[in-house]
């Protein structure tokens, strides 16, 4: 492939045949890496182990691998290895090269354009392989074919020699790839990470059922493996653990129609979300499709005639919404198609029309199998979407009532809200204060300007156990949302968002860091885009304030305290100050005072704004979802109804686990 790159001089009239770069081979992608694997920081580097291990799926799909490993070399590489065809070494009638060579140096060179190859693959543009070896600066691949081992290695997806045949190995057929991502590309670093790993493995392995997928890392000696014969049915479970499930029966359907494979897994649960994932060929579409759009379509329509024809519905009653219907559900979507529509390299969306037609066939047919098969819990799917239909009109009337359309020009604000003066949203910043008293001192010692002060009363109420009707009448909620400006379930809108940095301030003790837990539980479930957006942070309060003298220092954990303490002394004593080595290390240190708060309430205006508010001197945690599966389970397990799992939970980390190290 060829890439042509203009690039403008300094003088307009210079412009001439010289300035036109050819980028031959793999050029282009050393050239702007991002156009091919968006970006060059971490999701970059891992998302060459996703192209490799993406081909050997497709292998598995196509029903030639059983087994994938994953494993992390000690030196910083990856080997990834199949049990498949094994990539074909004959000679490519076009290039002249081996196959293997051509389709790891050749853009657009593979085996899914419909050439026989693969029915159905991940892969869209055949830019994979030679992308992840145009990458590293050292990529080796070995090839068993009919128990023949070759071997080709490559620097920068530039070959090194040419193809190997070493003779006869045990194995009969597969592939294996051994990379190493190239620093100079990317300059954010180079190490894998484990969980990263294990998470995707996981997921392609409920995708792919039947499929036998280990991962190990020789660095530290980790290892897992995953092998689901229930396919998306385990999926499916595996995402409502720990939730109580209207039944333990998960309603599945694998039907072919055409050339395409449609599978859909459906169980609800006692909770007030929706987890729906929509695969195609294995690549989950985050912005849906056509398949997400045929299979809520009809679980609308089938659920709605169900309860009409029971009488669960009455004749003068209204249909159920979609939202009310999939209240509670958990649903995985995997179709398999030969040709599929994705929106660019990213596959972010699937496009093809058809799909939601097969989609919406078979839900129709199969789901009302289902519940008319099954009508105690068709009644109990019925009786859960007629309770959110009328919390839902609850919810309105609530809504209507505290949130006003002014609130952008501060009418309708809470009353204990101490606004900013500020009306720039990226300038601004809100402190969500526990406590009145720590209220009052952060609004005795802010900058004005820029920094709001909202100070809640007690805890908050815990948004995982109640639906929308019953938080709206909890006043700090209520205040919450009036003082945030983006409003709530449909009125939520994310561009009305009045601070871009929302700041949970609270004590660093087990009561703080449940209100904080609480809080962003609230954000998580009704305010996602507020998260996702980086705007959601943790103030880091200090443990103990330190006195020598006039001088002050803060200590924002044990480990911090003994440090400060132990070059206090080691200060002293370079100066020769006698030492009394009998004494407590504190009178070692020379120090005055050393407190420990117990609570923001304990510091002073002055105090607060030195350790915890000033921009120059605070610590804030911003907190991310790096992984939203996770994240709901953590959740689930800390702020639900399964109190021995929680337990559990705690039991197991209650000495080391902070907030921070959550890790969703």
């Amino acid at each position: 492939m060829r890439e042509l790159i203009v690039t403008k001089q300094k003088t307009d009239n210079s412009y001439d045949g010289s300035q036109i770069q050819v980028l031959e081979g793999l050029d282009p992608v050393r050239k702007r890496p991002g156009m091919y694997i968006g970006s060059t920081g971490y999701e970059g580097v891992h998302h060459l182990i996703k192209e490799i291990a993406d081909n050997c799926i497709d292998e598995a799909i196509a029903g030639y691998a059983t087994r994938i490993s994953v494993t992390l070399l000690t030196d910083g590489g990856v080997t990834i290895i199949d049990d498949g065809r094994g990539i074909p070494v004959d000679k490519h009638p076009t290039t002249g090269k081996s196959a293997l060579e051509t389709a790891l140096t050749v853009l657009h060179a593979g085996g899914k354009f419909g050439g026989g190859g693969y029915k159905v693959s991940s892969g869209l543009h055949g830019v994979g392989s030679s992308v992840v070896n145009a990458l590293s600066t050292k990529l080796i691949a070995e090839v068993v074919r009919e128990g023949q081992l070759y071997r080709i290695e490559f620097a920068q997806g530039v070959t090194q020699g040419s193809l190997q045949k070493l003779g006869k190995t045990d194995r009969l057929n597969g592939t294996s790839i051994t990379f190493y991502p190239d620093p100079t590309i990317f300059k954010e670093g180079v190490e894998f990470d484990y969980k990263w790993v294990v998470n995707y493995l996981r997921h392609q392995a409920y995708l792919t059922k039947g499929v036998y997928v280990s991962v190990k890392d020789e660095r530290t000696d980790n290892r897992e493996s995953f092998y689901f014969e229930g396919g998306i049915q385990s999926y499916v479970k595996h995402l409502n653990i720990g939730k109580d499930v209207v039944s333990e029966n998960v309603f599945y359907v694998e039907k072919q129609i055409e050339d395409s494979m449609i599978e859909v897994a459906v169980q609800y649960n006692d909770t007030f979300v929706e987890i729906v994932k929509p695969f195609a060929n294995n690549v989950l579409t985050i912005d849906g499709g056509t398949h997400l759009v045929g299979f809520r379509s009809a679980l609308t329509r089938v659920i709605n005639d169900y309860a009409r024809k029971s009488g669960l519905l009455k004749e003068k009653e209204e249909n159920l919404t979609g939202d009310d219907i999939r209240e509670g559900l958990t649903a995985v979507i995997l179709v398999k198609l030969p040709d599929p529509q994705f929106e660019g390299q990213t596959k972010n969306k699937l496009g093809n029309p058809e799909v939601r037609r097969y989609v919406e066939q078979v839900m129709n047919e199969y789901f009302s199998y289902y519940l008319d098969e099954n009508p105690n819990v068709a009644k109990r799917i019925v009786g859960k979407a007629l309770l959110a239909a009328r919390a839902r009109k609850a919810a309105r009337a609530a809504r209507d009532n505290v949130i006003r359309k002014g609130a952008l020009d501060g009418l309708g604000l809470p009353g204990k809200l101490a606004d900013c003066s500020s009306k720039n949203p990226s300038d601004s910043e809100l402190y969500i204060v526990e406590g009145d008293s720590a209220g009052g001192s952060a609004k005795s010692g802010r900058d004005s300007k820029t920094q709001a002060i909202l100070p809640l009363r007690g805890k908050v109420l815990n948004v995982e156990r109640a639906r929308l009707d019953r938080m709206l009448g909890n006043n700090e909620i209520v205040s919450l949302i009036k003082a945030m400006g983006v409003g709530i379930s449909d009125q939520f809108d994310i561009s009305g968002l009045r601070y871009h940095r929302i700041i949970i301030m609270t004590d660093a003790d087990v009561d703080g860091s449940h209100i904080a837990t609480l809080l962003m539980t609230f954000f998580f479930r009704y305010m996602r885009e507020v998260v996702d957006g980086g705007h959601i942070y943790l103030a880091k309060p200090p443990l103990f304030l330190i006195r020598t003298g006039t001088k002050k220092m803060y200590a924002y954990s044990d480990e911090e305290r003994d440090s400060i303490i132990d070059q206090l002394i080691a200060d002293r004593k370079e100066k020769g100050v006698k030492q009394d080595l009998e004494g407590d290390r504190t009178k070692q240190a020379g120090i005055t005072m050393l407190q420990r708060y117990k609570g923001l309430g304990e510091m002073d205006a002055e105090q607060l704004w030195d350790t915890t508010m000033n921009p120059e001197n605070r610590v804030l945690v911003q907190v991310r979802v790096e992984d939203a599966e996770k994240a709901d389970a953590i959740f689930t397990k800390l702020m639900g109804d399964q109190v021995d799992l929680r337990k559990s939970f705690i039991q197991g980390r209650a000495k080391s686990l902070s907030l921070e190290e959550l890790d969703v």
